[in-house]
């Protein structure tokens, strides 16, 4: 299982736990703070503010705090203004690892997540490190129960993804960061219940783990993931299924 899209499903059943929902919220909130205040408040001309919404809804979040993060972004709430900036570094094995954060306070930030990487064994790393690794790509992931292959990759072709392929017990969907919401859109008008819809960093090659390194490596992701500043992790670690069932991933 690759780590792009195994890490978005296991943060998407996280997202289901209370004692995670709080800082899911806080999350997304800031995306959609700082998706309006780049690109206004109206989520029709705004694509980066649509895709936050739709993940603010994915978990439930009351339109109330969506309403209040958008007027924070455009300035009709007082609010907090972060900055984002990406950190690169080394995990088990070799592993890449990617990470976006937004933050007020960056030298916190990164002395916290140099400190989440060592205490694994890993390493922060300089700029450009390991972000060549990686394309900028929209991933859509659809559970495979019950959802015909044949008829999913039509309505996907036709909406103009780019691939589709079966990975264990969902159907990852790429698309060009561009094209994300438009194949979200015209698969829900088909009736497709998505999992998770996001633009990610999708690996151009991986690391296999075994199940000692998938160990710490999740592990790594999981600290790295509850950081508050931090937004997304992306690596390109790749685990067995089986590893990964021994291992309770």
């Amino acid at each position: 299982m690759s780590g792009h899209s195994k890490w978005s499903t296991i943060k998407h059943k996280k997202a289901a736990i209370d004692s995670k929902r709080g800082r899911i919220f806080t999350k997304i909130i800031k995306e959609i703070t700082v998706a309006a205040r780049l690109g206004g408040g109206d989520a029709d001309a705004n694509p980066r503010l649509r895709t936050a919404i739709a993940s603010a809804k994915s978990v439930n979040m009351p339109g109330d705090n969506i309403e209040r993060a958008i007027k924070k972004g455009t300035g009709e709430l007082p609010g907090v203004s972060y900055e984002e900036i990406s950190y690169e570094g080394y995990g088990t094995g070799g592993v890449a690892v990617l990470i976006e954060t937004m933050t007020d306070n960056k030298n916190r930030t990164v002395a916290e997540i140099r400190s989440i990487f060592n205490k694994a064994g890993g390493a922060l790393g300089e700029n450009g490190c390991v972000s060549w690794m990686f394309d900028k790509k929209g991933l859509i992931i659809v559970s495979a129960e019950g959802m015909g292959e044949d008829a999913l990759m039509e309505i996907i072709l036709e909406a103009g993804a780019e691939d589709m392929t079966l990975d264990g017990d969902v159907f990852e969907i790429k698309t060009s960061s561009s094209d994300l919401e438009t194949v979200r859109e015209a698969m829900e008008a088909k009736g497709v219940k998505i999992e998770s819809a996001e633009v990610t960093m999708i690996p151009k090659n991986t690391t296999k783990l075994d199940e000692e390194s998938a160990r710490k490596m999740l592990k790594l992701m999981d600290n790295l993931d509850d950081q508050e500043d931090v937004q997304k992790v992306y690596a390109n670690f790749d685990i067995a299924e089986e590893v990964l069932e021994k291992i309770g991933g």
